[in-house]
């Protein structure tokens, strides 16, 4: 029997206590441990994540295995946002293991059910679980955050053309490339001055030329940007921890859970019309946990002041209105906060800083500038060292 969500004016909605942080950490880590217990690296990431989510500090090493029933039972006091979000945390634990076994993803799914919440991505889970990548994969766009798309949205794209799916690529549009090309003439330490500036230092192609990403998923390199991330593979799960938290719509956690399992397990070969798999970049220990869980609390955080939500959806801004903003403004009107100082002393580092470039997008560069007869500039970024 599902445990009822409370009526109205009953829900729980303070931020959790230690005590209550305590028990639903503790009550995760038993339904998501393999048969040989939690994994070091499923206790690294809980714990960072509910560090970075309620400040709350919770040690999971000895939890002990618990029902659905009796999780659920932990969480009666909660509305269904709050009820997903747990859901979605546990998935996140789930995901990062390689295999993932049925039961644990068949747990994950009772606890749902237990909670009333429906959230795509325990199918997905359950198909990675079965050996099902294709079906999987299939269910990502399904369930996931592009489920709903149509045409008309793709106006914030500024395509000429019109997009049939999401992550269709628009590669003769020269109108579109054109309108990412004039960023270079914004003054310089404006939001899109930066983004030129990113794309030059890597050698990207434009929107709308041959080469270039879905405008759709260009969209998150303005993100790069204002959020002050890198472009190596571990600041894409920034990013996308970031994107996905910052967004109310339950199914942005696709966009997390996607390269999670592109860049961490490799369940999935390709994503969003450009990722490729590339496994192993969030298990690196302490240090991407931390970056991982502190962007999702910077997203959790962000508050739109023009339009007085809490709920954005960074691929659906049009970034174009927001391009002649300098950085600190555009930062201030979505309530973008610092990154903790864990952050940064794990490494996160901006799209101009030392390790804020991967190795092949430094090349990519310097091959595009010799290309086109210009000096090249990374306008600071570098390759980390060591």
């Amino acid at each position: 029997m599902p445990v009822p969500l409370p009526g109205p004016g009953e829900a729980l909605l303070t931020p959790p206590d230690f005590d209550e942080a305590w028990r639903t950490a503790r009550g995760m880590a038993g339904i998501i441990a393999p048969a040989g217990g939690l994994t070091d690296f499923q206790r690294i990431l809980l714990e960072a994540l509910y560090l970075g989510m309620t400040g709350q500090r919770v040690d999971v090493s000895d939890a002990e295995r618990v029902t659905p029933e009796q999780f659920a039972e932990i969480l009666r006091p909660r509305n269904l946002a709050f009820r997903t979000r747990g859901i979605q945390v546990m998935l996140l634990c789930a995901l990062v293991l390689r295999p993932l076994p049925p039961d644990v993803a068949d747990r994950v799914a009772a606890c749902a059910r237990e909670l009333e919440v429906d959230e795509g991505m325990v199918e997905v889970a359950q198909q990675f679980a079965a050996g099902s990548l294709g079906l999987a994969a299939v269910d990502f766009e399904r369930n996931g955050y592009t489920a709903t798309w149509n045409p008309d949205d793709a106006a914030e794209l500024h395509t000429s053309a019109e997009l049939q799916s999401a992550w269709d690529e628009a590669v003769m549009d020269p109108a579109l490339a054109a309108r990412w090309a004039a960023l270079e003439a914004l003054p310089e330490g404006t939001l899109g001055r930066g983004v030129w500036q990113l794309y030059e230092a890597r050698g990207f192609e434009y929107p709308g030329r041959p080469g270039s990403a879905p405008p759709l998923l260009a969209q998150h390199d303005w993100v790069h940007v204002l959020a002050d991330y890198g472009t190596t593979v571990e600041a894409e799960l920034e990013v996308f921890a970031f994107i996905a938290r910052a967004n109310d719509d339950m199914r942005a956690f696709s966009l997390l859970a996607m390269v999670v399992s592109l860049f961490e397990t490799g369940y999935l070969r390709t994503g969003a019309g450009l990722f490729e798999s590339n496994p192993g970049h969030l298990s690196t220990g302490t240090n991407m946990a931390t970056r991982v869980a502190d962007a999702m609390r910077r997203g959790a955080l962000c508050h739109d002041n023009v339009t007085n939500h809490d709920s954005i959806d960074y691929l659906r801004v049009d970034w174009f209105e927001l391009a002649a903003l300098p950085i600190e403004r555009a930062r201030a009107r979505f309530s973008v906060p610092a990154k903790s100082a864990d952050a940064v002393a794990a490494g996160s580092v901006g799209p101009f800083e030392a390790g804020g470039i991967s190795p092949f997008q430094l090349r990519s560069g310097r091959d595009a500038a010799e290309r086109a007869g210009r000096t090249y500039d990374s306008f600071g970024a570098s390759v980390a060292q060591g």
